[in-house]
């Protein structure tokens, strides 16, 4: 059975229907293929409901049935759809047949369902009152048809038979012909099947595949992300390699992080394509990715908390502060994949509100404590460099601390974007533009990681002017040229010599009081 779709049809106020809708949606909307397992209706005013899912589908590019998942054809496919009664039920029902129904409809025509009399509580279910209102007939779900085409809302029935305890739906394929956000809802209008289950399939097909449509933009933004990581992680290596005798252990954190930056993105790439041919998330493939996530994000977070405490450049070790940062690590890791697990492998719309609000808190506040940490820290480090007079790791940390303010700064205020945004659009109508919301996280992070490579980017000196201390205008010239080195080797070679065949003399009378100063000051 195919249907139609209407064209084109306007807002309308919300309703104490769309409440229950936001709500109460008990089955995944991160996967296009929905399987319902002894699912229970529940009461919501004079009648029983249960949700089948809500997506973003866009309209079919053709008409023409194929078997091929990227066919251009878009719908909402019925498969083995059954409803369970009890014998009490059934008893009760002897002499007429339970209705059971399928609404399907797009957000924008969501109070087109239900009616109110006199201006009281909304209802779902026709009563004696709204038949004569509204003419609707009493004891089914009110519909009133769209503006734009009679045959939408989409309502189907199922009825059981004499006894039965069971009712069946066929085979069905609703076919969509315009792009929007829709809605399913199975309804029981009869007080006497209090208590009703239902079991089997819906499929969600968008015309490039099951995958969500707004998540679909996703799939290719990852492939754009891989190929960023990837030219980091070739230049990365390259600097890597030529120097590799003077890395720093700070520089080995920086090419762990990129190296699971690439895998992240590579896995979550293969992760939407696998969900887009099977309707399905792979919870194996899920898993790993949210896994590398959570791995990634902990450790730069750390390397920029490390980096803040001047750890590689200013101090060779975190001394005493090494088992609190990496108990923080430890924490916000397990803090990361419990609420990561829960959104991607397991499904959101399962978990309550303060059951979602009790895993998202621990985690803002931890990125909310390591913030101030890190700015606390970062502020005594540039007091001691401004104290040594080491003006160019000053100029490499003042630049550090110049891109974490910016960093923090597009933080909030794209929170407060995200926020406004979901706010203004509780039916997710704009869900075509939601992707940016995710993409927006992972692109910051990269911007922020590349700034990070750019200053402490290998060199041929890294060792030696990591942790010295200053002397003159010379040691500033040759440390300036160490950590934002352009020349060769040889170059550098030659320019140490001459400065070497100067200054032979002077060398090692400011050694010994160099050392001790620096051991008062550490």
């Amino acid at each position: 059975m195919d249907f139609p779709i209407p064209r084109n049809s306007n807002g309308v106020p919300l309703s104490l229907f769309l409440i229950f809708f936001l709500s109460t949606i008990a089955i995944s909307t991160h996967a296009s293929i929905h399987i319902y397992h002894d699912q229970i209706f529940r009461e919501v005013g004079n009648a029983y409901l249960l949700s089948g899912g809500s997506e973003g589908l866009a309209a079919s590019l053709t008409a023409i049935d194929s078997s091929s998942i990227h066919d251009g054809g878009s719908y909402i496919r019925f498969e083995n759809i059954t409803f369970l009664r009890s014998k009490a039920a059934a008893r009760r029902h002897k002499h007429s047949n339970g209705l059971v129904q399928v609404i399907i409809f797009e957000a924008a025509d969501r109070n087109n369902i239900g009616g109110s009399a006199y201006g009281g509580q909304r209802a779902i279910c026709c009563t004696a009152d709204l038949a004569k209102m509204e003419g609707c007939k009493q004891g089914e779900v009110i519909r009133r048809p769209s503006a734009t085409d009679i045959n939408w809302p989409i309502v189907m029935n199922a009825h059981f038979n004499g006894n039965s305890l069971s009712a069946s739906m066929p085979y069905t394929v609703v076919r969509i012909s315009k792009t929007g956000m829709y809605n399913l809802f199975f309804v029981a209008c009869d007080p006497k099947l209090k208590g009703l289950i239902m079991n089997g399939k819906t499929s969600w097909k968008n015309p490039d595949g099951f995958l969500p449509g707004r998540m679909a933009p996703l799939m290719n933004f990852y492939v754009y992300m891989a190929l960023a990581y990837l030219l980091l992680s070739v230049i990365w290596f390259f600097q890597y390699v030529r120097f590799w005798k003077d890395v720093l252990q700070l520089q080995h954190c920086i090419t762990a992080v990129i190296g699971l930056g690439l895998f992240e993105m590579f896995l979550w790439h293969l992760e939407y394509v696998h969900f887009n041919n099977t309707g399905m998330r792979p919870v194996a493939l899920t898993t790993w990715v949210v896994t590398v996530g959570a791995i990634r994000k902990t450790i730069f977070r750390l390397l920029i908390l490390s980096v803040s405490m001047g750890y590689g450049v200013v101090r060779p070790t975190l001394g005493g502060l090494t088992s609190k940062v990496l108990l923080l690590g430890v924490t916000y890791f397990l803090s990361t994949e419990l609420l990561n697990i829960t959104e991607f492998v397991g499904t959101i719309n399962d978990v309550s509100g303060r059951a979602r609000l009790f895993l998202v808190l621990p985690n803002a506040f931890l990125d909310a404590f390591l913030i101030l940490w890190i700015f606390s820290t970062l502020s005594k480090t540039l007091e001691q460099l401004q104290a040594k007079r080491s003006t160019v790791k000053l100029d490499i940390y003042r630049k550090f601390s110049n891109a974490l303010a910016v960093t923090v700064i597009a933080s909030v205020a794209w929170i407060g974007y995200e926020v406004y945004f979901k706010a203004t659009d509780p039916f997710n109508e704009r869900w075509q533009s939601a992707w940016i919301i995710t993409a927006f996280w992972d692109a910051l992070a990269f911007a922020l990681l590349c700034v990070v490579c750019y200053l402490w980017a290998p060199s041929q000196s890294s060792q030696r002017y990591a942790y010295s201390e200053e002397v003159g205008e010379d040691s500033d010239e040759e440390e300036a040229q160490s950590l934002t080195s352009g020349k060769s080797e040889g170059d550098l070679g030659l320019v140490k010599q001459e400065k070497k065949e100067k200054n032979v003399g002077e060398t090692d009378d400011y050694d010994e009081e160099d050392n001790a100063e620096e051991d008062k000051r550490e």
